[in-house]
């Protein structure tokens, strides 16, 4: 067994686990002796989802950190949804299976520059994605999800002028849907910005009755030419609902995972990115995740999601403002 400085320099544990060992019998095992939860994104490997105790969006996954009676979280996800657990949860621990799964839409908005940059509109109403740090959800005035994104912008009052980031993207979509104009902070997330509008074309042209279904985070011409767009749990939704056999999927291909799972009639097609090869367009974040690393996360109870107590009380202010708006809306 790696001594613990040789686990952080790794952000994960790297003690050598025998092919022998039964993963998932020995995670059920470790999860009822320590109350633990195990929480895991759509966009997660199916062998994780698979043995997850709840698989949701970024909305769902704060709303059940805010509830769970666990008394550990391990949240198979990428960095932020940990630090949103810990936020949301202080007196849980909350672990994560690799500090290195991060977030390219967060890490594209440093917390000193956004802070400059929301100096520069002093009466703006302050809203961000999730997909940030707790040190920018700290300096905001309201977090939202794709998911309850429409809902609470339309629940600022239309006198209040609205700073919105960091996804571009989904702050063009809002701007469509809302009728509100925000200034938006320059950010996107790597894998929804490549998807390959030609590609997609093509695909579409040999199904032609395939539905093109996408996250709001994809560039403007790919919500176009969408049939429906949404968050993720309402994509999953849409596929469940919609008579339609076959649908091309734009957004991360984990979610795939559940499409089937739920309709295992139909069929899904994942929307290709523009510089591969390759048929599907998957986080490297997300998949830097594993059973390997979730038992052993589970088992050493490391690596541990910690968060400054005095940002983790600012931050929590959005977040909460959100699950208000969110339960009166129903979301």
């Amino acid at each position: 067994m790696n001594n613990n400085s040789e686990w952080i320099t790794a952000g994960y544990s790297t003690e050598a686990v025998s092919n022998k060992v039964d993963l998932v019998s020995e995670i059920s095992r470790l999860k009822r002796e320590k109350n633990a939860i195990i929480m895991a994104h759509y966009y997660q490997v199916k062998e994780i989802q698979d043995i997850a105790d709840f698989v949701g969006d970024s909305l769902a996954l704060a709303q059940q950190a805010a509830k769970t009676k666990a008394d550990i979280i391990l949240l198979a996800g990428v960095y932020f949804m940990g630090e949103t657990a810990k936020i949301l949860s202080p007196d849980k621990k909350v672990l994560v299976p690799d500090l290195n799964a991060g977030c390219s839409l967060a890490d594209s908005c440093p917390a000193d520059d956004f802070k400059k940059f929301k100096e520069l509109y002093p009466d703006h109403v302050v809203v961000t994605y999730v997909n940030t740090t707790a040190a920018v959800k700290a300096i905001s005035d309201i977090v939202v999800t794709s998911t309850n994104a429409v809902g609470v912008i339309n629940s600022i009052p239309k006198d209040k002028a609205i700073l919105f980031g960091p996804d571009k993207n989904l702050g063009n979509y809002l701007q469509g849907l809302s009728g509100r104009e925000m200034v938006l902070w320059d950010g996107a997330c790597h894998v929804h910005e490549k998807f390959s509008i030609e590609k997609i074309v093509q695909l579409k042209r040999e199904n032609p009755d395939a539905k093109i279904i996408a996250h709001p985070e994809c560039k403007k011409p790919l919500l176009i030419l969408a049939d429906f767009v949404g968050s993720t749990a309402a994509l999953l939704k849409y596929t469940i609902e919609n008579e339609a056999n076959m649908f091309i999927v734009a957004t991360e291909a984990g979610i795939l995972h559940q499409m089937q799972k739920s309709s295992p009639s139909k069929m899904f097609i994942p929307a290709p990115p523009s510089d591969s090869t390759c048929g599907c367009n998957d986080c490297e974040f997300m998949k830097l995740n594993s059973l390997k690393k979730v038992y052993l996360a589970l088992k050493n109870e490391f690596p541990e999601v910690h968060v400054d107590e005095k940002v983790r009380l600012e931050a929590v202010k959005p977040i909460e403002r959100m699950l208000d708006i969110s339960a009166k809306l129903k979301l």
